[in-house]
């Protein structure tokens, strides 16, 4: 892992992505088949393959435990190298003690024997579950040689390398790497659900004969928002078509044979929480990949997403919740039909093919959309605007018909308009115990933004204690409590992991965040389970909107 670890801090000190792309595809042609696929999931932040359903499940309580019985330091030390870092593998790193005198019979940690590792811990179940994990965690840590071994183990158990990499560039390095196109590549990815072994493929000239892996959940492709009420330049190119932006689920809904799989954005699988949609799916004919929204319905109009967060708390929910808060996908894109997988196909196809695989029945519908006529004024996309708002919805996502599906990117291919108010998704980075009634819950959170969508780096904004439930407080403070990371004077640093959804009066610049931004009035609007921390808003979305304030106000920037 020594090499490992050398390649992933030359990638985080280069900002340049043709350079990232070189150092990788350099590494990545060094390794033999079982460590070139267990480095190829890393690198993309998966300890496992995607189509694997097993979790680590391994918090940072439990590889703290195991670090502190591998080197002695005590919580006041753990807490100034986490202040300094701000990532739970370079704090431990920077407590990394002397290294075991190595013998005949010592571990040696390499790729391959990291995954070996890591799939034990994901097999493990039942009442020792717990003890397993901590063990492993333990002989992986005791494996270590060198403290940026440690660093990137941790990382590495966690799923989050915070190098500033992205999926995508590890499979350009691929490419590079074996001489293939990068196209080919990233779409093998996408079919196969499991980067490793698409590695593999390339290193021997078989990306052509992976197919489609139904039940493994593909990236989700990313609208990027526009100013409501600007002049829409965006909209000058190519032809588009309307669709209401729903205020409810982002989901991925596989079908093959009698099989459904339901994911969410996180990749976690939804289907046990929406059993109806499962039914739905199951009654149609044929196989497919579709993307879509599970939205909350009452007599036909939607419901705001509040009425979905009870629905997102349970298993196998009750007749009675089923009847009081009742759903449906609403289906938007075909990303496979039958054995055809269609992103590469213009997203008019897409839609040709998703009406006609598709039939309208119960907890399932098709979402209507409409053409926008060329060089149509901002009055008509304000029209269509109010008209999406009197249904309930939220807004409006504008597509290019001719767009293929991209995953995991923010592009100007499909375009998001909100209401007027913005809000920001951001991560829980710190926690504290509240007051009053509160006192015994942690019910205060500092949230944070990423430095830019190639940077993993999170930037403090605010901090809100205002919005959730006492039921959602208190199973947030379990749950904080469980994935603690360093103690402070009032509450602690903790895993970000908890999206949320601020909203705000007035954003202006400070010096008391490390964003150089302070939210005026924050409060919480939602909890984005639904959503990954690498999906938050960066930096950049913050001076956005800052610009977008000023600018209506009509002060200079």
């Amino acid at each position: 892992m020594i090499d490992f670890a050398n390649v992933c801090d030359a990638v985080a000190a280069t900002a340049a992505k043709s350079t990232k792309i070189e150092r990788l595809a350099g590494y990545l042609n060094s390794l033999e088949r079982d460590d070139l696929v267990a480095a190829s999931r890393f690198l993309s932040g998966a300890p496992l393959a995607r189509k694997d359903d097993r979790r680590l499940a391994i918090g940072g309580r439990t590889i703290l435990n195991a670090a502190r019985h591998v080197w002695a330091f005590d919580d006041a030390a753990l807490g100034r190298a986490y202040r300094d870092s701000g990532d739970l593998g370079e704090a431990l790193g920077a407590l990394f003690g002397e290294p075991p005198v190595p013998s005949l019979f010592a571990e040696r940690l390499t790729a391959a024997s990291l995954a070996a590792l890591l799939d034990e811990i994901a097999s493990v179940a039942g009442r020792a579950a717990a003890k397993k994990r901590e063990f492993v965690c333990e002989r992986i840590l005791r494996a270590c040689r060198v403290n940026r071994e440690a660093v990137y183990a941790v990382k590495i158990l966690t799923g989050d390398l915070r190098i500033g990499l992205r999926e995508g560039l590890v499979l350009d390095a691929i490419a590079a790497a074996f001489g293939r196109e990068p196209q080919s590549v990233r779409r093998a990815a996408m079919a196969a659900g499991d980067v490793g072994a698409v590695a593999v493929a390339a290193r021997d000239d078989r990306l052509s004969s992976i197919e489609i892996r139904y039940a493994a959940p593909i990236g989700f492709m990313l609208a990027s928002p526009i100013a409501f009420g600007s002049s829409y330049r965006e909209l000058a190119a190519g032809t588009w078509l309307v669709e209401d932006k729903y205020d409810g689920i982002r989901a991925q809904a596989h079908k093959c044979g009698d099989r459904v799989r339901l994911f969410s954005r996180t990749f976690s699988d939804a289907g046990r929480a929406f059993p109806e949609i499962v039914s739905a799916l199951a009654a149609q004919r044929g196989d497919f990949i579709l993307d879509g929204e599970i939205v909350a319905r009452r007599e036909g109009r939607a419901l705001p997403f509040r009425y979905l967060q009870p629905r997102l708390q349970r298993v196998d929910p009750s007749e009675e919740l089923r009847s009081e808060v009742p759903v449906a996908f609403v289906a938007f894109d075909a990303l496979a039909v039958g054995s055809s997988f269609l992103i590469d196909r213009p997203l008019g196809e897409r839609r040709a093919q998703l009406a006609a695989a598709l039939e309208p029945l119960g907890a399932l519908e098709l979402a209507p959309w409409q053409a926008l006529e060329p060089d149509a004024p901002p009055e008509r996309v304000h029209e269509l605007f109010e008209a999406a708002r009197l249904r309930g919805n939220e807004g409006l996502v504008l597509k290019r018909t001719d767009a293929p599906y991209v995953p995991g990117r923010r592009g100007k291919w499909w375009l998001k308009l909100k209401r007027e108010l913005s809000t920001l998704d951001c991560v829980v980075v710190a926690v504290e115990w509240g007051h009053g009634k509160r006192a015994k819950v942690l019910s205060d959170y500092t949230f944070a933004v990423r430095r830019s969508a190639e940077s993993d780096e999170l930037l403090t904004i605010g901090k809100a204690y205002t919005g959730l439930t006492d039921v959602e407080i208190a199973t947030l403070t379990r749950w904080f409590e469980a994935h603690k990371i360093a103690a402070g004077r009032h509450g602690f640093a903790v895993e970000p992991a908890i999206v949320v959804e601020i909203a705000f009066d007035v954003i202006q610049k400070s010096d008391l965040h490390l964003s150089g931004f302070a939210l005026r009035f924050p409060r919480i609007v939602r909890l984005r389970p639904d959503k990954p921390a690498g999906e938050i808003d960066t930096l950049e979305r913050v001076e956005e909107i800052y610009a977008e304030m000023l600018a209506r106000e009509g002060v200079a920037r």
